[in-house]
């Protein structure tokens, strides 16, 4: 996600002056709150933020899930001044801290990455945007002395990396650009029946369904279709896409954008559903395996089962167990679901229960990523403390059965292997993935709870991994372009492509043919693979 519009969602404008007023107030104390926590000074160049505030932090565009948090509030808070309710300018005081809402745009094209900022590689700096907590992208000084203090036993030579990869490098024959976005890629998914269509969404207020043709990047992109969520330059605010996917029949897909609205489309392109309920950003949406609820989680704090089985989608059962924004959603089974958040829990919910089911509190910090194995008997999740958990949902204790605390840094996303019990690979081993701002990627075997693999390649943060269909390869994704594929039983690399900007977003397609990544520099390179 990006740099928004200061408008804020209808739903916010629609409040009455005594609850938009009472509103205000909360999220300031809130905003004030989080920012002291985080008060930090962008450091010049790609590499983040140090604490001590000398540098200076409005230079640098901002983007990532906290970036569209701030711009709602940073909105609420310019609508008050307006109205002479708050100062122009926003919060001032405590932590010499300083919201300049008019300065936020959804044009910017800087990104943030967990709190930090850094420039957009390929066009340069944006103006200046309001820093939250929970951004889950991005340096910071101490990952890059962190980073450059390892001793050289344990890390290759730069220049002994790059031959490598040079050696190891993807021919360009091989990669297909698609190039319409005008914005930032931050996601794309290929559909699981319709092996040659793959999404994409975008901060340029659409999104996108590309008709690839077979059999590899020589064959180039059939069609386009865009997925406008705007039909003009002044309705496009506060609709960038931030998250989408599709339906496990492969006929639908789900997006859900700034403007706290889910969309769901045809896969053709025709809208076919609106569904508005949320009071601030989606953040994650997920379809059940039947494919009749759409789930939904959103900065308003609260998670939405859609019933979207009928011509007219409608809110099935709204979530309010969490006390901050939700983060991350995902299924167990048709009725049972998980939610992360800010709020450093993880939430077990049913559909029909008046009560969480199960509130699981380890995690010391915002919690990013939960995922269910293929089994739907364990739970991973990652957090900002540093590690990563698994919890069996079957046991009576609160403690997690592991508990990973190798990464030195946050823990972005976690991705279980399509393998093991419940998947279509049962002959192979369960294993787990984490990536981190430390730049590296661990595989952890899920029976012992041992570290199976360190997969330290990539010399800045990494922010998506996938596992390829048969689970025997690994691709991740990291700021600066960095692509590799890795031989998930040795932990060897065999693929690497490095493209401009930074990837925001990794996905294979189900025949394991091809590999997307979404790049900040607006474009998505689809690369062929082969397996060696």
């Amino acid at each position: 996600m990006q740099p928004h519009e200061r408008s804020l969602p209808q739903s916010y404008l629609t409040m009455d002056a005594g609850v938009e007023a009472a509103a205000l107030a909360r999220q300031r104390a809130e905003l004030q709150a989080a920012l002291v926590h985080r008060q930090q000074a962008v450091l010049p160049g790609r590499g983040g933020v140090m604490s001590g505030g000398s540098a200076q932090p409005q230079q640098q565009a901002l983007q990532g899930e906290d970036a569209a948090r701030a711009n709602a509030i940073a909105a609420l808070m310019a609508s008050a001044a307006s109205s002479g309710n708050v100062p122009a300018g926003g919060l001032s005081g405590s932590g010499n801290v300083n919201i300049l809402p008019n300065a936020i745009s959804s044009n910017s094209v800087g990104h943030v990455i967990n709190g930090k900022a850094t420039p957009s590689v390929s066009q340069g700096l944006g103006p200046p945007v309001a820093v939250l907590p929970g951004d889950k992208r991005g340096g910071s000084e101490d990952q890059d002395m962190r980073r450059n203090n390892l001793p050289l036993t344990t890390v290759q030579s730069v220049a002994e990396v790059e031959a490598e990869d040079r050696m190891k490098s993807i021919h360009p024959i091989e990669v297909m650009e698609l190039s319409e976005h005008t914005s930032e890629v931050f996601m794309c998914a290929w559909n699981p029946r319709f092996t040659n269509l793959i999404a994409t969404g975008s901060g340029d207020a659409s999104a996108r369904i590309w008709v690839i043709n077979p059999p590899n990047a020589t064959g180039g992109c059939q069609q386009s279709i865009l997925l406008p969520h705007g039909i003009n330059s002044a309705d496009k605010k506060n609709k960038d896409v931030t998250t989408l996917e599709w339906s496990p029949s492969g006929e639908l897909l789900a997006t859900g954008s700034y403007d706290g609205v889910a969309r769901v489309w045809s896969r053709s392109g025709e809208l076919r559903q609106t569904l508005k309920g949320h009071r601030g950003p989606i953040f994650s949406l997920k379809w059940n395996k039947r494919g009749n609820y759409l789930l939904s989680g959103s900065y308003d704090k609260t998670t939405i089962v859609w019933d979207v089985s009928v011509d007219k989608g409608f809110v099935k059962q709204q979530f309010s167990y969490h006390f901050a924004p939700a983060l991350d959603v995902d299924w167990k089974d048709d009725l049972t679901f998980a939610s992360c958040s800010t709020d450093k829990t993880v939430q077990i919910c049913r559909v029909g229960s008046v009560r969480a089911l199960k509130t699981f509190s380890g995690h010391k910090d915002e919690v990013n990523a939960v995922k269910w194995d293929p089994s739907g008997m364990l739970l991973a999740s990652c957090s900002d403390d540093c590690t990563a958990k698994v919890w069996d949902v079957n046991s009576s204790s609160t403690y997690p059965k592991w508990d990973f605390k190798s990464h030195q840094q946050e823990i972005y996303t976690v991705k279980w292997s399509p393998t093991g019990p419940g998947s279509k690979n049962p002959s192979k081993p369960l294993m787990l993935a984490t990536a981190s701002f430390d730049g590296s990627v661990r595989l952890w075997n899920i029976y012992d709870g041992s570290c199976a693999r360190v997969l330290s390649r990539h010399r800045e943060s990494v922010y998506s991994v996938a596992f390829s269909p048969s689970g025997d390869y690994l691709a991740s994704g990291s700021l600066a372009g960095q692509l590799y594929i890795w031989n998930v039983r040795d932990g060897v690399v065999i693929k690497s492509f490095k493209g401009r900007g930074d990837i925001f977003e990794v996905a294979w397609n189900i025949e394991e043919s091809r590999v997307a990544a979404c790049f900040s520099s607006n474009v998505v390179s689809v690369i062929d693979f082969k397996r060696p």
